[in-house]
């Protein structure tokens, strides 16, 4: 038997009009594997906006009850060719009760409970997910469990992957957000150093006050000198950047290649020896990413996207870190809004507008039901 709700589509046009809206939903039942969880809580993270605004004229958009109304200006029309006339859910993540559970045991076995899940249409009043893929939350409320996989798991990936590659220091810039505050503790509880880039010094005092040793503040005078200094006393040649466009790899290769230049005993027209390495893993400034010739060729840059990583490091790995969260779901891995929206007011202009600067401790929770 079929269940019907309100949920929020994006559609992008290839004149170049997006359209956001609330609209109802037909859900199939669960197949075996599925469950259809009844949505109580989900946040707005930087990997919804992609999809849910990308880079639309949210400023000259038309709002209406429930619905924007866009232009999507280029390169980006033409760059989301693939997307053009497609009616796509959003919501990466989000918690809530399962209403409905497939054939499979696994799936039989969360009937009635409470889960966290990443179905990819969270912003809906109801969503089908995978069974594999729901930790059930036990106690915890809706609200806590809303954010326990995207940033949780992504601060674990990040470690993980750095003792993977023999690293025993980080570098994290735009580290004051929710997901930098989850890195700084899990650093800390697992003995990696790490070196925060911030850009205010609000966000500097915050990340100290929780125990961080190395935070420097990208608006200061004195920014490289402070970059250099940590990566001298941590050997971080090894990081993690969700800003992509403009200068922040940039940045951090040079300082990296300064300490290591330093530290040679013979001057070679290739630069030092030492290997640097950045993930670029988000896209909070969507212009391009500025490298300049001055890092030698020791360097490599690349991506970094969650899914892909859990498929690398296997199921084992992925238990391992499922149970760390849901154990440390309200310390290390806590989360905090800044309001919560009903589909209908995730859409009103007033809210669009500011979640989509995407402010260091200014998340959105949205509440499905109200």
């Amino acid at each position: 038997m079929s269940t019907t709700g309100k949920q929020i589509f994006t559609t992008l046009s290839a004149d170049g009009k997006l359209t956001v809206e609330v609209a109802e939903n037909t859900f199939p039942d669960p197949r075996p594997s599925q469950v259809l969880v009844k949505m109580e809580a989900a946040p707005i993270n930087p990997s919804d906006l992609a999809l849910l605004f990308s880079a639309a004229d949210l400023e000259s958009a038309e709002f209406s009850n429930g619905k924007i109304v866009a232009d999507m200006p280029e390169p980006f029309l033409s760059g989301a060719k693939g997307r053009h006339g497609q009616r796509l859910p959003v919501g990466n993540e989000g918690a809530g009760i399962v209403v409905a559970a497939g054939s499979s045991d696994m799936a039989q076995a969360l009937m009635g409970r409470r889960v966290a899940c990443v179905p990819g249409s969270a912003f809906s009043e109801y969503a089908l997910a995978e069974a594999a893929m729901c930790l059930p939350l036990g106690d915890h409320s809706a609200a806590d469990g809303a954010s326990a996989f995207v940033n949780p798991m992504t601060a674990l990936g990040f470690a993980e992957t750095a003792r993977m590659e023999g690293q025993k220091a980080i570098i994290h810039s735009a580290a004051a957000s929710n997901l930098g505050q989850m890195l700084n503790r899990i650093c800390q509880e697992d003995g990696l150093a790490l070196v925060n880039i911030v850009r205010k010094q609000d966000q500097a005092d915050l990340l100290k006050g929780m125990g961080a040793e190395h935070v420097v503040n990208s608006s200061d005078d004195d920014f490289m000198s402070q970059l250099r200094s940590a990566i001298d006393a941590t050997d971080a040649y090894f990081g993690f950047d969700p800003i992509g466009g403009g200068k922040t790899v940039d940045s951090c290769f040079k300082a990296m290649e300064q300490v290591a230049a330093a530290k040679m005993k013979e001057f070679s027209r290739y630069g030092s020896d030492q290997p640097k390495k950045m993930y670029i893993y988000g896209r909070l400034d969507l212009g391009p990413t500025i490298l300049t010739p001055a890092y030698g060729f020791g360097w490599t840059l690349s991506g970094w996207l969650l899914t892909p990583f859990l498929q690398q490091a296997g199921m084992e790995t992925v238990g391992r870190m499922r149970k760390r969260v849901l154990d440390n779901l309200t310390t290390t891995f806590a989360s905090s809004y800044k309001r919560k929206v009903t589909l209908e007011e995730m859409l009103t202009r007033e809210a669009a507008l500011d979640y989509r600067q995407m402010k260091t401790g200014e998340k959105y929770l949205v509440t499905p039901h109200g």
